[in-house]
């Protein structure tokens, strides 16, 4: 149901109250200009975003892929309100039915349907629990020495402190100095660029695996406690491992008794056209992290899920338990909100939908490739891709920093109504995974409109 248009003196008082109060993530606060500032939305419909004069604009992330289901899903809304009406909250040493419910819906879709879920209230609390699950794990098993966590160059696993100190993807970590102590950082996966002077993705696939082996054996394998990947990292620009990748690392960490954590903050419930996209290399982790897309977006929620072989590891005397807690871990309006997620996805079939719209618009983006900015086209697996913008093709050169790729891609989104994630180097797509096949046509329209103006701009 349409809104009326805020009116003028209205929308005056909130961008007053928003300029004055309001402190924005990740954006200088006081600015509410057109040009640059935020935006005021009122209302959401499947895809589109509507601001204070009723205007459309694309959902191109699904916000911060997450709004898996789309805008405006009421049947999620009436599941939390009635949960409310009921109980809103239960006190420790409790559960209520939604909570028991969600965890049994998680493990019949997780790799392990014998796992247990650890809920909390997002992502960065979902990645710091599993990394606590694992030391204690491993001093449950006599093994207190592993305190170590190796994570790949400029993944991203949250904000908060230890999972800032992961990766080094988060804006400026330097200025929280001096990060987690143990923190160990390996190449991460490019599917584009190569790294160690390979001249195959199969070559550099190897290497990048190997590099695992190289930092546990380079830091003493009793010290390191886990691994942790994305499968699939946006932060890093949305490269997807081939096949054997994810399957060394698993052979590795089994090896040397290292846990492995696949964070599906992102890539979780059907992003990648399965439930979780590790599910696509044949391997099963120890603890997969999630969040974000459960409720797809309605209410906060996160959590860890641990394989029968990890949760079995903290059963038994007190000094076994994992005394570890979240306020809103496993609130009933969440998990109430998260079990209408993931009937509508069943019943819908939105996973596979997931699959087959990815797979169209991979092809539609391909076609991209008849512009000489366009370097790479990424995706493949489900609704979460990438056109990478560079300077010359036969180089993979890419635009100098002074050229303000971000900017100017910022300004575009605008001209052609689109709300996303301009990133220095690439157009990053992830849409709603209920999305129709006419609004991925009209997605990819609109991202050929953005190149054909940035490469005539150029010339």
């Amino acid at each position: 149901m349409a809104t009326s248009p805020i009116s003028g003196s209205e929308l005056e008082d909130l961008k007053l109250m928003a300029q004055n109060h309001f402190w924005p993530h990740g954006k200088p606060a006081g600015d509410m200009s057109e040009e640059t500032g935020l935006k005021t939305i009122t209302r959401g419909k499947g895809v589109w975003l509507y601001d204070e004069k009723d205007q459309p604009w694309y959902d191109t992330t699904s916000c911060l892929w997450l709004v898996n289901l789309g805008h405006g899903r009421t049947e999620i809304a009436q599941a939390a309100y009635e949960q409310m009406k009921q109980v809103s909250f239960t006190p420790m040493g409790s559960v209520s039915p939604p909570t028991a419910k969600l965890s049994a819906k998680i493990a019949s879709v997780a790799p392990d349907k014998d796992s247990r879920v650890f809920f909390v209230s997002g992502g960065a609390e979902a990645n710091e629990t599993a990394l606590k699950m694992a030391r204690k794990y491993h001093i449950n098993n006599g093994e207190g020495t592993r305190f170590k966590v190796i994570s790949r160059i400029n993944s991203y696993h949250g904000a908060t402190h230890a999972t800032m100190s992961l990766g080094g993807g988060t804006r400026s970590p330097h200025e929280f100095e001096p990060l987690m102590a143990g923190s160990i950082k390996i190449a991460n996966y490019d599917s584009y660029r190569y790294g160690f002077g390979t001249k195959s993705e199969d070559e550099a696939s190897a290497e990048y695996a190997k590099d695992l082996e190289r930092a546990i054996l380079g830091h003493n394998p009793s010290t390191v406690s886990a691994f942790i990947a994305e499968p699939i990292s946006a932060a890093t620009g949305i490269h997807v491992p081939n096949k054997s990748y994810f399957q060394m690392i698993r052979e590795i960490c089994d090896k040397y008794g290292v846990i492995m954590i696949s964070d599906e903050v992102i890539t979780g419930y059907g992003r990648t056209g399965s439930w979780f996209a590790i599910e696509q290399w044949d391997i099963v982790p120890d603890i997969i992290t999630f969040a974000k897309a459960c409720t797809s977006g309605y209410l906060p929620i996160g959590g860890a899920i641990a394989t029968k072989k990890i949760s079995d590891a903290f059963i038994g005397d007190d000094s076994k338990t994992f005394t570890h807690l979240m306020t809103f871990g496993g609130n009933p309006a969440s998990c109430a909100a998260g079990v209408q997620t993931l009937e509508i996805m069943e019943n819908e079939k939105i996973v596979q939908n997931s699959k087959d719209m990815g797979d169209y618009m991979m092809g539609k983006l391909e076609e991209l490739y008849k512009y000489d900015i366009v370097g790479h086209v990424r995706g493949g697996k489900g609704l979460l891709n990438a056109v990478e913008i560079v300077k010359n093709k036969n180089t993979k050169e890419p635009f100098p920093a002074d050229f303000n790729l971000a900017k100017k891609l910022s300004v575009l989104f605008n001209k052609y109504k689109m709300i996303g994630l301009p990133s220095p180097s690439s157009i990053n797509l992830a849409p709603p995974i209920s999305v129709s096949k006419d609004e991925v046509d009209d997605l990819v329209e609109r991202v050929e409109n953005i190149v054909r103006d940035l490469e005539s701009d150029i010339k």
